[in-house]
This record gives C-alpha cells, structure tokens and sequence, in this order.
C-alpha cells in the first residue's frame, strides 16, 4: 500500500468526521479516479505526434492511455471522423494514489512561478479539474528526448457531494491550493 493512501486511511478519516459531522465512515468522501487527457492537435499532419504523445503519458501516468478519436469530420478544422486526436488514461486504485503523491509533490514544485493551484476550479459536484501546460514537469520525462512541449489536463473525480468537502479532501493529500 502507497505512503498517501495509509494516510489516507488513518488521517483523514477522523479530520473530515469532526470537521463535517459524519456519523459513519462510509459517508466520507473518497478518490474514485484520476483522468489524465492530452489533446494532440498537430496529429492531424503527422501521425508520429501521437506516438510521441502517447509514449509521455505511458511514461507519466505508468499505464497505456487509449486514442481519442474524433466523433464527426470539420473540414476547418482539417479533421476527419475516426482520425486520432488525442490520448487519455483513467487512473484507480494504486496507480491513482501513486499518481497524486508524484504531481503534489514532485510535478507541482517544478512548474516556474507557481503560487499553488486555483481553489476554485471544482465543477459542483466535488471534481477537481487541473491544467498543465507542459509534460517537462514530471520527473520521468527526459528533457533532452521531448519533441514538443505538450500540455494535458488531469480531472481528480471523488465521491463528495459538494465542493467545500472535495476541496478539504484533497488538502489533505497536499493539493497546493492558492491563498
């Protein structure tokens, strides 16, 4: 078992019972998924875009994402229906907890001039959606083989009813929220 989700277990489950009057374990909000997405725009001219993207988000989240494919052709755009647009990868379980413990800690100290994450990006419904401009930030990314500076999103999906629950949850996991 992870280092983050020990802490989990034992922490946060007597923080969020006093701090929202839980009368049972099972009503406190847990992490059900991580979803990881990076739109690859460019794999419309060159189809090895999207191995190369494909192949950093192998290496940053340590499982094969899957093709996003396009749903319907716009000729603006360029883009014709099935043509591979982009990669995602849905986190659970170990890899998820794994996953957060590296971008808390590792990914977010490196992004330049960060002052912590925005506290207000929650949709309603207790997820947390973030967006990262470049993949260079994970330490399991070598500098010198990046092609392109890509950037993704990560969307961390809970089991919170609201947002003031889903905000306090992931400060407990060390989420650097703005001041």
């Amino acid at each position: 078992m992870s280092r983050l989700k020990d802490e989990y277990l034992n922490n946060i489950t007597k923080q969020m019972m006093d701090k929202f009057g839980y009368k049972n374990e099972m009503e406190i909000p847990k992490l059900e998924k991580i979803v990881i997405n990076m739109g690859v725009g460019e794999a419309k001219e060159n189809a090895k875009i999207l191995d190369a993207a494909v192949a950093d988000m192998t290496t940053i989240a340590g499982q094969k994402p899957v093709v996003t494919k396009a749903k319907n052709s716009v000729a603006n755009f360029k883009i014709r229906e099935g043509q591979g647009i982009g990669c995602k990868v849905t986190l659970r379980g170990e890899r998820m907890y794994d996953f957060l413990d590296r971008l808390v800690n590792l990914a977010l100290p490196r992004v330049r001039d960060f002052r912590g994450v925005n506290a207000d990006s929650f949709d309603g419904r207790g997820n947390y959606a973030l967006g990262i401009k470049e993949q260079i930030i994970f330490p399991e990314i070598e500098y010198d083989k990046v092609d392109k500076i890509r950037g993704m999103d990560i969307i961390v999906v809970t089991t919170a009813k609201t947002d003031e629950e889903a905000r306090e949850l992931l400060r407990f996991f060390g989420m650097p929220f703005a001041k």
